[in-house]
């Protein structure tokens, strides 16, 4: 059973709030996630730029 993981540097642009945790493997991965009910975009991302570019150009299909 996976540990939980730590988030830092938490972070909200929009809806999606982006975070910094360490993997099973203890790689450092970033996770952008929306917020918002109903839409359930989250994913993870090798580098913090990436994870932010993918939270600013977000939009959720569920209005």
């Amino acid at each position: 059973m996976p540990a939980n993981p730590r988030f830092r540097r938490v972070v909200r642009i929009g809806p999606v709030q982006v975070a910094t945790h360490y993997d099973g493997r203890g790689h450092e991965k970033h996770t952008a996630a929306c917020t918002a009910p109903r839409c359930g975009f989250s994913a993870d991302y090798d580098s913090r730029a990436a994870a932010e570019l993918a939270a600013r150009t977000h939009r959720c299909a569920v209005r």
